[in-house]
């Protein structure tokens, strides 16, 4: 009988447990490594990114690291102005989405909400219809949108004037291997104005796609019209 047992261990082993765990490790590995996905649950991003997006990381943007792990096996870009990245917060370990506004050496200043990157105001204009109306239509009238152009990218943003904020700070200057992380979501982020500069090594990939979004605020139906969208 123990004999018996034995041998449809081994066969169930065979068979289906190591498949399985090694489909696992493979997947995990990838995820690590070379790209993974995230869900979003706060609205620091917003226009560009809302609360039940789920965002697509290419984690092969800049460097390639051993996996499981922050170790830089070979690096062969930085993060640019304007890329939306994934970070871990320099205080508290948390995994962020935030977008960068300025690299090592730039000196950054924030009047009245408005951006001043190396004594230069960036330029803003108003921001297209479609990318308004994915906020909900009951919270557009607490805020205001506007298109800002930081490096090459043009993107949204959104200020909530009733709102607390630290809308001027700086000039500071961003130290060497460092960089100054916003939220699009100006007045509702935690970001480099409250814990200060990023270091490269927590930036760990570049945001390029939302796979599918679901809205928590009624029922955790599909925003269909979110699925497979590019992030600017």
């Amino acid at each position: 009988m123990a004999y018996v047992w034995k041998k449809r261990l081994g066969r169930v082993w065979r068979e289906w447990c190591r498949p399985i765990i090694a489909v696992v490790i493979v997947l995990c590995t990838f995820r690590s490594a070379v790209a993974d996905w995230h869900d979003v649950p706060t609205g620091s991003m917003k226009p560009t990114v809302l609360e039940g997006d789920r965002i697509v990381v290419n984690k092969l943007a800049y460097d390639l690291r051993v996996p499981f792990t922050g170790w830089r096996l070979v690096s062969w870009g930085d993060p640019a102005p304007g890329d939306v990245v994934i970070l871990f917060s320099p205080d508290s370990g948390e995994r962020l989405v935030k977008r960068v506004v300025a690299g090592p050496g730039d000196t950054v200043e924030l009047i009245r909400n408005q951006l001043v990157i190396n004594g230069r105001p960036l330029a803003y204009g108003p921001l297209d219809q479609d990318t308004v109306e994915q906020i909900d239509a009951a919270q557009r009238g607490r805020h205001q949108f506007a298109a800002e152009r930081v490096g090459k990218h043009d993107h949204p943003v959104m200020s909530t004037p009733a709102s607390p904020a630290p809308r001027t700070f700086g000039p500071t200057v961003v130290p060497a291997d460092e960089y100054f992380v916003m939220g699009d979501n100006r007045d509702g982020s935690r970001d480099s104005r409250f814990f200060g500069t990023v270091r490269r090594n927590a930036i760990v990939g570049r945001v390029f796609g939302i796979a599918f979004s679901l809205n928590g605020e009624h029922y955790y139906l599909p925003r269909l019209d979110r699925f497979f969208r590019a992030v600017p």
